[in-house]
C-alpha cells in the first residue's frame, strides 16, 4: 500500500496520476470536501479514457497532518510514504499556523513511519529550506541560516526537514525532495500558479528578482525515481530552470496573449503598495496578496543547481515553455467548499 498525503494539491495529484498508471493500492489523504473531484478533473486532462478507472484505485481518507488519531488511520499496512501535504504562505499572521502544519505535521508523519515501520518515506521539502549561494547557484551543500533573515514559510519548511533527519538518526529509510516554484495544470487561485491569474489580469510591472521554475510532471518523476531507488538520507533540488521574474512575466503574458510587463518597479514603491493593502485587507478581513516576505522574495536573485539529482536517477526537465503551455491548458477550476 503506498500512502500519499496531501493528495488534492497541485503536486499530490500530479504524482497520483502517475501512481495509478503502476500500483492498485493507493491511499490518499484530503482536506477539503469537493478537492477529490480536482483530482479527478487533472487525469480527464491527461487521460480522459481512464481517468474515471484511475480514480477509483485510491482510497480517499480525510485527515490533517495535526490530530494524529485521524492521521494514524492513514499508515494501516501501508509500506511506502509520499509526504506532500502542507501549508504555503507568505503572509506572516500564518506564522504559528504554518509551523503546525509543515513542521509538527511532518513530525507526525515520521513518528507514525516509525512506529509503523514502513519502507521508504520521500518527504516533498521545498528550495525554502536550503541555504542561499551569494556567488554561485545554490546546491544541497549550502546551509540554511536564520541570518539570512527566511520567510516564516522558509523557517517552517526548514524546521519540517529537521523532523525528516531527526526520523533518518532514528532509523526511518527516507529521501528528501527539494523542488523549486511548481507548475502545472491546477487551480490559479492557490500557491505559485497565482502568477497565471495576475498574468490574465494584466502585470506592467515586474522586479529585480528570480527564481526557478519545475514542471510538476518533473517532480513526481522524480519522487518516483528516488523511491524505488536504494538512495536515502539524501536530499535532492528538482530545478527545471533559473528565470528572472520579468523574463518568467513575459513568457507567460505572451502565452496568455497579453500584455507584458514594461515597469521596473522599486522595492521602496513595492512596500508602499504592500502596506497600503495589508491596511485594507486586515479592515475587510481578505487574504493579502502582498506581504513583506512576498515582496522581499521578488527582490531576490535566487538560483538553483539540479546536477545532484541528475547523476543520481535519469530524468530530463520539460522546457519553461512547455511547462506554461501545459499549466494554462490544463486550468482547473476550483470546487472546494
Amino acid at each position: 500500500m503506498i500512502l500519499v498525503t496531501g493528495g488534492t494539491g497541485l503536486l499530490g495529484s500530479h504524482l497520483l496520476f502517475d501512481l495509478t498508471n503502476e500500483n492498485d493500492e493507493i491511499r490518499a489523504t484530503y482536506r477539503y470536501d469537493n478537492t477529490r473531484l480536482e483530482v479527478l478533473e487533472l487525469f480527464k486532462y491527461y487521460d480522459e479514457p481512464s481517468a474515471e478507472s484511475r480514480w477509483q484505485k485510491i482510497e480517499w481518507i480525510k485527515a490533517d497532518l495535526r490530530e494524529i488519531p485521524t492521521l494514524s488511520d492513514c499508515f494501516s499496512e501501508v509500506k511506502y510514504v509520499y509526504h506532500c501535504a502542507g501549508l504555503v504562505s507568505f503572509d506572516r499572521k500564518d506564522f504559528d499556523r504554518c509551523l503546525k502544519i509543515n513542521k509538527e505535521g511532518t513530525a507526525n508523519v515520521v513518528n507514525l513511519c516509525l512506529k509503523y515501520k514502513i519502507n521508504k518515506l520521500c518527504h516533498v521539502s521545498s528550495t525554502a529550506a536550503v541555504g542561499q549561494s551569494q556567488k554561485n547557484k545554490t546546491t544541497e551543500k549550502d546551509t540554511w541560516s536564520i541570518e539570512n533573515k527566511p520567510s516564516a514559510y522558509s523557517v517552517s519548511k526548514f524546521s519540517a526537514e529537521m523532523e525528516v533527519w531527526r526520523g533518518i538518526e532514528e532509523g526511518l529509510n527516507a529521501v528528501i525532495i527539494n523542488p523549486c516554484l511548481i507548475f502545472g495544470p491546477g487551480k490559479w487561485e492557490e500557491t505559485s500558479l497565482t502568477i497565471f491569474k495576475n498574468a490574465e489580469k494584466g502585470m506592467p510591472f515586474y522586479t529585480s528578482g528570480s527564481n526557478a521554475v519545475v514542471d510538476a510532471r518533473d517532480v513526481s518523476i522524480g519522487m518516483r525515481k528516488l523511491m524505488n531507488s536504494n538512495i536515502h538520507s539524501e536530499r535532492f533540488l528538482c530545478v527545471g530552470e533559473n528565470v528572472s521574474f520579468k523574463n518568467l512575466q513575459t513568457k507567460i503574458a505572451n502565452a496568455l496573449s497579453k500584455k507584458e510587463p514594461r515597469y521596473f518597479a522599486p522595492k521602496w514603491i513595492s512596500f508602499m503598495a504592500c502596506y497600503l493593502g495589508l491596511f485594507f485587507c486586515r479592515i475587510f478581513r481578505k487574504k493579502p496578496g502582498l506581504t513583506p516576505d512576498t515582496i522581499n522574495s521578488a527582490y531576490k536573485q535566487l538560483s538553483y543547481d539540479n546536477a545532484k539529482i541528475k547523476a543520481h536517477i535519469e530524468i530530463e526537465f520539460h522546457s519553461l515553455e512547455e511547462t506554461i503551455q501545459n499549466a494554462i491548458k490544463g486550468r482547473i477550476q476550483s470546487q472546494r467548499k
